[in-house]
Formats: structure tokens, sequence, C-alpha cells
């Protein structure tokens, strides 16, 4: 049996933005964050129909492009899928361990 290595990750956060966007969202538009994932998704599916046209960096592939989105109501969890280009593990590092943050400071 292989033996499976796992890395720590420590999670961050830019306070300032993060309460700006707490404080705002959870008092006037409660399904921003819904948006916003859903928006995620449709730009992941956008960047992989470009790409299949002008690079060959995506492979062809017969996969149609949609985004899920399901609740566990065992769970109490919402799930948003897509097949869009995906992120790699520098993109997973920059953007997810991250909240809050733009790079536009």
């Amino acid at each position: 049996m292989a033996q499976q290595y796992r890395k720590k990750y420590e999670f961050q956060s830019e306070i300032k933005q993060l309460l700006d966007i707490l404080v705002y969202s959870l008092y006037k538009d409660k399904e921003v964050f819904v948006r916003e994932l859903i928006s995620n998704a449709v730009d992941a599916l956008n960047k992989v129909q470009f790409e299949l046209m002008t690079s060959s960096r995506v492979e062809d592939r017969d996969e149609e492009l949609r985004i899920n989105i399901s609740f566990d109501r065992d769970r109490k969890k919402l799930i948003i899928e897509d097949t869009g280009i995906g992120m790699t593990r520098k993109d997973l590092m920059e953007n997810i361990g991250t909240i809050a943050h733009s790079g536009t400071i």
C-alpha cells in the first residue's frame, strides 16, 4: 500500500476586506455569495470554451459543459460543481487559501 503524504496549508484572510464583505453581504444582500460561486462556475465554463477554440492547452473532450447545483438536506450543504477549466495547484494556493483578497491592493 502506498503511503500518502499530506501538506498542511494555513488559512489566511485580509480582515478589513473580510469584514466589509460580511457586513455588506449579511445585511444588504444575502444571496451574494451564491451568485459569486455561480459566476465563478460560468467563468470556468467560458474559459474552457475559449481555450478549446484558441489553444492546445486544453485537449478536446466529450464532457458536457455544465453547472450542477444541489442541496444535501441531511448535511445542510449547498453544492455547486462545474465542468470548467479547473484550477492548478498554484491557483488553489493563491486563491482558495486566502479569502477577501482580490490581488488589487
